[in-house]
């Protein structure tokens, strides 16, 4: 098969995904595994192969990253029980000395997305942005604007959030790296995008879901202490900051220390292996579960109401509630998670397969465009069909990873390039939309593609394009 012929059926493969997910509203992880079957077939490959392939891929990807999505969504229980995300809301509601407010849940939305899942931190901080909103009489398109830009920057490019956990391990890119330069970029994308659209999204008022801010006075005082979320047994901001900065710190750390010692210094060899078991995903992760559990002990009346509003029960031995509770919860999140995220490896593994794709490697290299934004538009033309980040980023590894010697980038541009492209084009086709949609009272789909779809478009260019200028002067 020639490369134009692998392109077109790639594209009537992704056409059919997207027909199944939103039109006869097939599970994701069902549609992947038939076109991924249906894309080997055409592409020369018998049954038992096609089968091989899928299973292969599945079987990698969940090896990779079952234990690390299982891991960030108990963590994520912790953070909510906890009243981690309010904490830290408070805290930038201090910074900003109570101005421009909708960037409260907005940098909240940003640092609790990192290691957890982008739906249940937009419920976790749609409330402070609905209160906030009837606080002090910000339209709901704002928060809306801001809180999902920072939720889903991260989301996108920040390790260890599952899809760009799977594209860097998919790239053999150092996590410690991606998790560093994501940070920078998508700080300052963010900032941007607040700066170019600000007055754009103030437009149109929206007002607050009812239900959330039921019995909630406006205040015309500029006074941080009447507009703080004052709720009893909240943890203090640094307690709470640690939920979410050991695992980050800990992967970060490690790869810092491994750059810095050189491998042929035999002494710091126990340096290296320490550095190397912390910096572990699971390990980092799994510190940060620890971590949150313990800090329960010392909120235990705020986690009680908290799991009991989530799961109608109260059991009689604190215990139960880190131990079980939130393990059980946090693995019915999880599952949807797990199987998209391994059956979108296997799709990715069926793509990597197919003969014809060294030959649209050098199809793509005599394109008179830099590298880097190839992999960019790889991981927006996904988004744009299948609707998910985590299924776009590996999809486009599949096209991407056996390009990485002819495009001549470091795993880590074209990690956070894929990532950057799936910014784009969040739309109708994507459950996170509607997600936000719901939690922020935004009535209609205009409305969404508005304030979704295009904030997050600008936040997708403005991290290509500085990461364009970083891998230009040779950083990244």
């Amino acid at each position: 098969m020639s490369a134009v012929l692998f392109l077109i059926t790639l594209v009537i493969a992704i056409a059919i995904l997207v027909v199944l997910i939103m039109k006869v509203k097939l599970h994701p992880t069902f549609a992947l595994f038939l076109v991924g079957l249906g894309m080997a077939l055409v592409n020369g490959f018998p049954f038992m192969e096609a089968m091989g392939l899928l299973t292969k891929g599945f079987g990698n990807t969940l090896g990779s990253l079952g234990i690390p999505i299982m891991l960030g969504a108990i963590l994520a229980m912790g953070v909510q029980d906890t009243g981690a995300a309010k904490a830290i809301a408070n805290f930038f509601i201090r910074l900003f000395h109570g101005k421009n407010l909708e960037l409260a849940p907005a940098l909240t939305a940003y640092v609790v997305s990192i290691p957890v899942f982008g739906d249940i931190t937009t419920i976790l901080c749609s409330n402070i942005a609905n209160v906030l909103s009837k606080r002090k009489h910000i339209s709901m398109s704002t928060m809306a604007t801001f809180t999902q830009t920072g939720l889903n920057l991260t989301h996108a490019m920040v390790p260890p959030t599952p899809g760009i956990l799977a594209v860097s391990v998919a790239l053999s890119a150092d996590l410690g790296m991606v998790i560093t330069w994501g940070i920078v970029i998508t700080v300052i994308a963010f900032f941007l995008t607040w700066l170019v659209l600000k007055k754009w999204c103030e437009k149109e008022w929206i007002e607050p879901v009812p239900a959330v801010v039921e019995g909630i006075e406006e205040t015309k005082s500029n006074s941080v202490s009447d507009i703080l979320i004052n709720e009893p047994d909240l943890p203090n901001t640094f307690a709470a900051f640690l939920t979410i900065l050991i695992p980050v710190v800990l992967i970060a750390g490690g790869s810092f220390i491994n750059m810095s010692i050189p491998e042929s210094v035999a002494e710091d060899a126990m340096i290296r292996t320490v550095a190397a078991i912390m910096s572990d995903k699971v390990v980092a992760l799994g510190a940060g579960v620890i971590y949150t559990m313990i800090l329960a002990t010392f909120h235990k009346k705020s986690v009680r109401a908290s799991n009991l509003d989530s799961t109608g029960s109260d059991p009689k031995g604190f215990n139960e509630v880190v131990l079980n509770s939130w393990i059980a919860r946090g693995l019915e999140v999880a599952l949807a998670a797990l199987l998209i995220t391994a059956m979108g490896g296997a799709f990715s593994e069926v793509i990597k397969a197919c003969p014809a794709i060294g030959e649209l490697t050098e199809l793509i290299d005599k394109l008179p465009i830099p590298a880097i934004l190839i992999p960019f538009f790889c991981g927006a033309i996904m988004m744009t069909a299948v609707g998910s980040m985590t299924t776009a980023g590996l999809t486009a590894v599949g096209v991407v990873g056996p390009m990485m010697a002819t495009l001549g980038l470091s795993p880590v541009a074209a990690t956070l390039a894929i990532g950057a492209g799936t910014l784009c084009f969040n739309h109708v086709s994507n459950s996170g939309f509607w997600v936000v949609s719901r939690f922020f009272n935004l009535g209609t789909i205009t409305q969404g593609l508005k304030y979704i779809t295009i904030p997050d478009a600008v936040a997708g260019v403005f991290s290509m394009i500085l990461l364009l200028i970083c891998n230009m002067i040779g950083i990244i």
